[in-house]
């Protein structure tokens, strides 16, 4: 990629469109961009890489230490902000209102990168329009998107577009194998990732991951229609959903032991523990999220693999039925970030698809 430090934008892999661009703009910014596009394809990492440049003196060197703070985000200039609760209140717009009015710690500029602005309350879009539109001279906004929903429209259309796309299972195989994956555990879990190599990570990381992937994958030929089917399939799933979270459980209530020793020590205060076990939640319910939109994510291939193999299979709606369902699954994943009931979603979308045989 012409002009692109590659050093700098290596964590952003199979979107060249995207990185030509933010690499080009890097040196004549304007107040806000917009990152849409689906999970784990690299918006975070892409949003600390464009911080970067727009902090370094050199535009991007990938090796001064206002590049290394970015890209690990902890430049003090560079504030990531991510949503308390299920959707992002007007409390914390309000926030985000303060932050950006404030002056760089270090240098001329500073950033303000908003995860997860799908999930943006009518209210707190109100409070944030005017400072998205005229922030001071000094902030850039990154807004970070899986979709535009009506109440991020308005924002939407102060900020200047980024798209970012799901990634092709062999770009993902190729940086996995880079990681030091073997080739064919990194081309199974880059087939069952739905694009995204944050999933695929976490499938070769995780040795029972395929086993979900493939009873979600399966669950399409156990379907016969009936209500006490379904019930019995959701109770499973939700089962294997619990499992999933066994390493992240873990590894927070060695966070919460090693957090109760130092306070112990040094008499920190007991608003430490309240704001991990408000991150701990969010961790949990980012993780179940991202399970089951993974294991729909598979469903949807086991449907899009018989469209392929045998279309009709002797029935002449079976084509429409199967594109059908597609796009049913995929519904149901855009609902996932919104806090609904799991088991009712389940439930609810299982009764709509068809059997395969």
């Amino acid at each position: 990629m012409v002009g692109v430090n590659s050093d700098l934008w290596a964590g952003v892999p199979g979107q060249r469109h995207a990185v030509e661009f933010l690499a080009a703009g890097a040196a004549r910014p304007v107040h806000a961009y917009l990152f849409v596009g689906p999970a784990g394809v690299g918006k975070e990492q892409a949003a600390r890489s464009f911080a970067a440049a727009l902090l370094c003196r050199d535009g991007g060197c990938a090796v001064c230490r206002d590049c290394r703070l970015a890209l690990a985000g902890t430049h003090p200039d560079v504030r990531e902000v991510t949503r308390v609760g299920a959707a992002i209140s007007a409390d914390q717009a309000k926030d985000i209102v303060k932050a950006a009015a404030l002056a760089p710690v270090e240098g001329a500029r500073k950033v303000l990168v908003l995860h997860e602005f799908h999930l943006l309350r009518p209210e707190a879009g109100s409070r944030l329009l005017k400072m998205v539109e005229e922030p001071p001279a000094s902030t850039v906004f990154l807004v970070l998107a899986e979709d535009v929903p009506p109440e991020l429209v308005t924002i939407a259309s102060r900020c200047v577009r980024v798209e970012f796309h799901g990634l092709d299972p062999t770009a993902i195989a190729t940086v996995l194998e880079a990681d030091g994956v073997a080739p064919h555990a990194a081309i199974t879990a880059a087939r069952l990732a739905g694009g995204s190599l944050d999933t695929a990570r976490l499938l070769v990381a995780d040795q029972e991951a395929s086993v979900r992937r493939a009873a979600f994958a399966g669950l399409a030929h156990r379907l016969d229609g009936t209500g006490a089917t379904v019930a019995a399939i959701v109770d499973e799933l939700a089962g294997l959903v619990d499992a999933s979270l066994a390493p992240l459980l873990a590894r927070q209530a060695a966070e919460v032991a090693e957090l109760e020793a130092r306070m112990a020590l040094v008499g920190q205060r007991g608003s430490a523990r309240k704001a991990l076990e408000d991150e701990h939640k969010r961790q949990v319910r980012r993780a179940r999220t991202d399970e089951l939109r993974a294991g729909l994510s598979a469903l949807a291939g086991s449907y899009r693999d018989a469209l392929a193999g045998a279309p009709g299979d002797g029935r002449t709606n079976a084509v429409t039925e199967r594109v059908a369902a597609v796009a049913a699954i995929h519904e149901a994943m855009r609902f996932l970030d919104r806090n609904v009931n799991e088991t009712l979603l389940l439930q609810a979308l299982l009764l709509r698809l068809p059997a395969l045989p």
